[in-house]
């Protein structure tokens, strides 16, 4: 069996395939919608993370299936893609209690076939928690019990994403560290030097917190970053390292503890910051039609899930700007945690890092190799990769 869709499934206008599975959700106490989408299932599984957020839709949650489904696919990994989504905001007192009706809606698909874990406004340790509450123990519930030996397995994830490194926890920061991967892959493509890139991020939360440590350990001059206050911006380059102790739950910086000679700019103004690569790691759609004459970028490297509108992207490929979609540059932390599921990597941190970099330098490589040569966007060779490769059964000792 291969991951190219059953020809007997529907397509939409743009020709995708139609996912295999839509629900909606409506919370008896606020009101509030959620919504699960599940676009493919290999071998009974899929996986994606729950995302919480004013304003989440129906076909924001099924586009982010999508890009998972191609994400597993482009990895190699043994699982389909799918997307939670709930349209509530995670800084209401009463969210918790939101997310935890909704996992309990949903427990059928999280008891058996639902993969999920932290995205936009659920932090790892809050859906753990709310599945601590529901008898589930842990988010990856669904591909533990499938295991051999399902206590070993926790035990295992467990240590994995509670292992220490530098910038925090292993499992908060691996996604990040995958972003950061794919920047010094698109570096190295065209042959700059660390110490003379720059790079400008847009969300300094789990993602791009993560990614501005690692670019910033690693000697390229993160330049600016924007959380939902505003843009910081220094030409010379920021403090990351300082500058993530500033912030809050819900990574925004503490503006008044930040250095004076640190520009403050507009939130948008990020997408237009003079660097060499653009890392969109907060919403989806940032970068559209409106502002995509404003990116400065040589590269942008998409942190957050669907950060690009197809239409900017086609504009950005005309401008000779190329798109590092996300279900490649975003993968780290989904390829991971399979990794870890499977027993391939453990709680050393040097063997996920390592092979992790390997991957993800390896993939970058090859789209802007495809790129620079043929014209071909990365996104189109991504694809390729994506329905080719062949599904294996999914076996968790």
């Amino acid at each position: 069996m291969t991951t190219m869709q059953d020809p007997v499934r529907g397509r939409d206008a743009a020709g995708e395939a139609e996912p295999l599975l839509r629900l909606t959700w409506t919370d008896p106490v606020t009101g509030a919608h959620g919504y699960l989408v599940v676009h493919t299932l290999v071998s009974g599984l899929a996986t994606g993370g729950t995302r919480m957020r004013a304003g989440c839709t129906l076909r924001e949650v099924e586009d982010l299936a999508r890009g998972m489904a191609a994400k597993t696919a482009a990895f190699d990994l043994p699982v389909g893609g799918a997307k939670g989504g709930i349209d509530f905001d995670p800084k209401d007192p009463r969210a918790t209690e939101v997310l935890t009706r909704f996992c309990a809606a949903m427990r059928p698909w999280l008891d058996d076939h639902w993969v999920t874990a932290e995205d936009l406004g659920v932090p790892q340790h809050l859906i753990d928690d709310v599945f601590a509450r529901l008898g589930l123990q842990q988010s990856y519930h669904a591909a533990i019990s499938r295991s051999a030996d399902p206590e070993r397995t926790l035990r295992r994830v467990r240590a994995g994403l509670g292992t220490p490194v530098p910038g925090g926890l292993l499992g908060d920061v691996i996604g990040g560290y995958g972003v950061a991967q794919a920047c010094f892959g698109a570096a190295s493509a065209w042959g700059w030097a660390p110490e003379t890139t720059t790079v400008a991020i847009q969300g300094i939360g789990t993602m791009g917190g993560g990614a501005a440590w690692y670019l910033h350990e690693a000697g390229m001059r993160v330049v600016a970053v924007a959380d939902a206050a505003g843009t910081l911006y220094h030409p010379d380059g920021l403090d990351v390292p300082s500058l993530l102790e500033l912030r809050d739950a819900f990574g925004e910086i503490d503006r008044s503890r930040v250095p004076e000679d640190v520009r403050r700019l507009p939130r948008g103004a990020v997408v237009g910051i003079e660097a060499d690569i653009l890392v969109p790691a907060a919403i989806s759609y940032a970068i559209t039609p409106d502002n995509t004459v404003d990116v400065a970028a040589k590269v942008v490297v998409e942190a957050a899930n669907a950060a690009t509108t197809p239409e900017a992207e086609a504009m950005l490929a005309g401008r000779g700007i190329p798109v590092i979609p996300d279900f490649v540059a975003n993968a780290g932390a989904a390829a991971w945690a399979w990794w870890l599921l499977l027993g391939q990597v453990g709680a050393d941190p040097e063997d996920s890092f390592r092979r992790l970099r390997t991957e993800m330098r390896a993939k970058v490589a090859l789209l802007l190799e495809r790129w620079i040569t043929d014209g071909v966007t990365p996104r189109a060779t991504a694809r390729g990769w994506a329905f080719a490769r062949e599904d294996t059964e999914v076996v968790i000792p």
